[in-house]
């Protein structure tokens, strides 16, 4: 089996992407006031959760980054991202009359950043917009006049250069009548710029970076096998993938030097570029597992893709070419006898050396009688339609990987 073209030529293609403006380097957030000039922005909002807005290591470089453009911080993002604490963020915004976000974190204050910026250029209540969230699981995101969001990343979970954002409501803390979950998605909430700056990221508690890493992980492995792939991001996932693993595994024996937080920094940046574009997505089989093991469930995102994502590529392997040889060459294992095999090791031996659980038994998830649901929410997931043609998976395929990953 092979999708690959006899002359290693590639299909025709259409690559539509307009991405951040990119910084990166040590120290880079010393820049942020530059970039908000650049953008035409005088006064931004910080938006962050109370850890880091409590981590002076993170904000101390911010706040002298930002100098006379920081309008104030918002510290109360939480994983929930709820549509409420966008509202409250809102008011905190227009008070201190802000014209930009700069979010600090990671995906859970970007998203709530970019719901944020949806809010504050709709001409709409927060009853009008909760009520549209709850019937159809998204909020129209307005032609212009967003804010334009800044973003600052301190953990590898790869959620910067998206435009989409996940989202919650609850009664509790926004004007809707029954809880809700969802998402935005917009190519405005991709983000005008951002600053990968491996001395904030090296400030994040290493227990939280290896929980990120994974899913930062699989969007490079992803991005290769994914229908949807392009040579463009064939090779920043590549060599993504490559800084990933040598980092990833270096992070876990526990070298704390400064090339490994740059290695780190420098591919979960590359692993992104691309992946999010209009309409288009390489996120495929590994997250749509994630999304089923998570979605009603309390583990970890990064800790579910640690134990399924080496038993999906089995399978994936075992059905379609999945591009295994790209996989092979881009983990150095491209002279095993089987690459399949050598790429499957290849991803369990990252998780591994992060110490992530390597047992669907060991980790705050669904029981085996709870399987055939689960198996259901993984394949009407979104990204399940992003896998590499001639994939077609059943409910029984599916609990077999889960089966296997138990």
């Amino acid at each position: 089996m092979s999708d690959h073209r006899a002359d290693d030529t590639a299909a025709p293609f259409r690559f539509e992407y307009d991405p951040a403006t990119l910084r990166y380097g040590p120290n880079c957030v010393d820049s942020l006031a530059e970039e908000l000039a650049a953008l035409n922005c005088e006064r931004a909002l910080v938006v962050t959760g109370s850890t880091v807005g409590e981590t002076a290591a993170v904000m101390d470089p911010i706040r002298a980054g930002l100098g006379d453009r920081l309008a104030g911080v918002f510290a109360e993002t939480t994983p929930a991202k709820r549509l409420g604490t966008a509202y409250d963020a809102l008011e905190r915004f227009r008070a201190v009359e802000a014209d930009a976000i700069v979010a600090v974190g990671g995906g859970s204050s970007l998203d709530v950043a970019k719901v944020l910026a949806t809010v504050a250029a709709a001409d709409r209540g927060p009853e009008t917009v909760g009520s549209e969230f709850v019937e159809t699981g998204t909020i129209r995101v307005p032609d212009d006049g967003l804010p334009p969001v800044v973003a600052v990343p301190t953990t590898l979970a790869g959620a910067d250069l998206s435009q989409v954002a996940g989202v919650t409501a609850d009664p509790d803390t926004c004007p809707v009548a029954e809880p809700a979950s969802g998402g935005i998605s917009d190519p405005n909430l991709m983000p005008a710029a951002v600053c990968y700056d491996p001395e904030v990221v090296a400030t994040t508690p290493r227990s939280v970076l290896a929980a990120s890493a994974m899913n930062g992980f699989d969007k490079g492995v992803e991005t290769l096998y994914a229908s949807t792939a392009t040579p463009v991001t064939d090779a920043t996932a590549m060599r993504g993938l490559d800084l990933l693993q040598d980092g990833l595994l270096a992070f876990g024996e526990g070298n704390d030097d400064d090339a490994v937080y740059q290695r780190l920094t420098e591919g979960i940046a590359l692993v992104q570029y691309g992946i999010s574009r209009p309409g288009v997505t390489t996120l495929s089989l590994i997250h749509a597992f994630g999304h089923g093991l998570t979605r009603t469930y309390e583990v970890q995102q990064g800790a579910a893709h640690a134990v399924v994502a080496p038993h999906a590529l089995d399978y994936l392997f075992d059905a379609v070419d999945g591009r295994r040889d790209l996989l092979a060459e881009a983990f150095g294992v491209d002279d095993a006898e089987d690459p399949a095999a050598a790429v499957v090791e290849s991803v369990a031996e990252v998780a591994a050396a992060l110490d992530l659980p390597t047992r669907l038994r060991d980790v705050d998830g669904p029981t085996r009688e709870e399987f055939p649901r689960v198996a259901e929410d993984v394949l009407s997931d979104a990204f399940m339609a992003n896998a590499p043609a001639g994939f077609d998976p059943t409910l029984e395929d599916v609990e077999r990987v889960l089966d296997a990953a138990w």
